[in-house]
């Protein structure tokens, strides 16, 4: 049962450079009906009730993040600069809330490129994990037929989808065990692309919660227009 006094902090990486993009622009500060995708997601994350702040994770050299802090002036929107992989940013995010919150407090991760996460998903993701001794994330389950294919794209199998999800953000875990499986995982030389993919090396059981499959990764051109779509349908809505 969630406390009434709990708190859910955010940690948003988002000191990647772009680079499948091609744009000159990295990801997170494309337009999308005028407004940079990090602030859709930022939007997002402030709408939900119980986020009680976001640390975004911002790469050193970035010019373009103090106008968009400017328009969060007084509201709980806090930078720290953000490391090389993803990983690494997420990383510096928890060491900076380890200095004023509890190891045993929720911290949720969410990808900086992901605009069009709804606000009832994140309820869902803090109302079904709040007395959860781990955590857990935002998924759907996998609907197309997959195959598995070798080096030169030749089928070697078709994998059976029972049981497969898609990983989506946010991902929701104890700051504490977070930070110590992260940490973990670098120290074992491996790069995660995911939270729960270092909470399941630390040996622990992360609990999956259905999402909406239009919470999309802006990676590629085409996305852009999607993620357009889907928003633009939802505030007509």
């Amino acid at each position: 049962i969630m406390r009434r006094d709990e708190k859910f902090r955010v940690v948003v990486p988002a000191a990647g450079a772009g680079r499948r993009m091609a744009a000159g622009v990295p990801k997170q500060y494309l337009d999308i009906g005028g407004k940079p995708v990090l602030e859709h997601t930022i939007d997002a994350l402030l709408s939900c009730r119980y986020v009680t702040s976001v640390v975004v994770a911002i790469a050193a050299d970035d010019e373009r993040w103090p106008r968009i802090l400017a328009r969060y002036a007084g509201r709980p929107v806090e930078t720290v600069t953000g490391g090389t992989e993803r990983c690494h940013s997420v990383l510096n995010g928890l060491d900076y809330l380890a200095e004023t919150a509890n190891d045993d407090d929720w911290v949720l991760v969410h990808d900086a490129v992901r605009p069009c996460v709804r606000t009832d998903d994140i309820e869902a993701l803090i109302e079904a994990l709040g007395d959860d001794a781990v955590g857990g994330l935002l998924g759907v389950p996998v609907a197309d037929t997959m195959k598995q294919v070798n080096a030169e794209g030749m089928v070697e199998r078709t994998v059976l989808r029972d049981g497969l999800w898609h990983a989506l953000t946010p991902q929701m875990f104890r700051l504490g065990l977070l930070r110590e499986a992260l940490l973990q995982t670098l120290t074992d030389g491996m790069l995660v692309t995911d939270e729960a993919a270092a909470m399941e090396f630390a040996g622990h059981r992360p609990r999956m919660v259905q999402g909406h499959k239009d919470n999309i990764k802006i990676t590629l051109p085409a996305d852009l227009a999607l993620a357009e779509f889907h928003l633009q349908s939802r505030s007509a809505g």
